[in-house]
């Protein structure tokens, strides 16, 4: 485990309602739709998304959060954790069917370090904070032996495309978007791998 430093710091409980809104920024609003799904009568969507960025295990936990600060508070997130380096493909018909295109893109990038959300809240973009949560998530990659960085973002999503491609992550592979009542502009999910030394 790398050691961070302020403005960088890992996620605690705490950042829960922080956590929710990075996600979904970085989700384009699909995290809000989900979450407005799966909500229990007198739940509001934001408290489902509290509830899963407390969980301890699963991709979206504080356990997989890295925070970049502002004045004392969250600016920045980086939620992200290494792939096996062998791929046992799911039960595709046991999965909700919009996130089958985004597992069958995770599934092509074994033994990748994957960078499930990079996000900064408005106020606080163009301040390179996306640029220096890479830096970090490589430093992560080589810390658990992984050669390359992964990333799936929507073709919509020209902004954090520009972003990633200026670091060096390239398109290795894209499918068709599913998106049952959920509005996007969007086409298609692609995935971005930059190799890591």
């Amino acid at each position: 485990m790398i050691k961070l430093d302020l403005p960088h710091r890992r996620a605690t409980l705490d950042d829960a309602a922080a956590m929710a809104e990075f996600v979904n920024i970085a989700g384009e609003g699909l995290p809000f739709y989900l979450w407005t799904q799966s909500a229990e009568p007198g739940q509001s969507p934001w408290e489902v998304g509290w509830e899963r960025a407390r969980r301890e295990e699963g991709a979206f936990s504080y356990r997989n959060t890295i925070l970049r600060e502002e004045n004392g508070k969250p600016a920045a997130c980086l939620i992200g954790y290494p792939l096996a380096d062998e791929v046992q493909p799911p039960d595709y018909s046991a999965i909700p069917p919009m996130f089958v295109p985004m597992q069958q893109l995770e599934d092509q990038a074994p033994g990748t370090w994957y960078v499930n959300v990079l996000a900064s809240f408005p106020e606080h973009r163009g301040k390179g904070y996306g640029a220096e949560l890479l830096a970090l998530a490589e430093q992560l990659a080589v810390n658990e032996k992984k050669s390359a960085l992964s990333i799936i973002v929507s073709d919509a999503n020209t902004g954090a495309r520009r972003l990633y491609e200026r670091v060096g992550f390239r398109e290795t592979a894209r499918r068709p978007m599913i998106k049952d009542s959920w509005e996007h502009a969007g086409k298609d999910w692609v995935l971005l791998i930059k190799p890591v030394s």
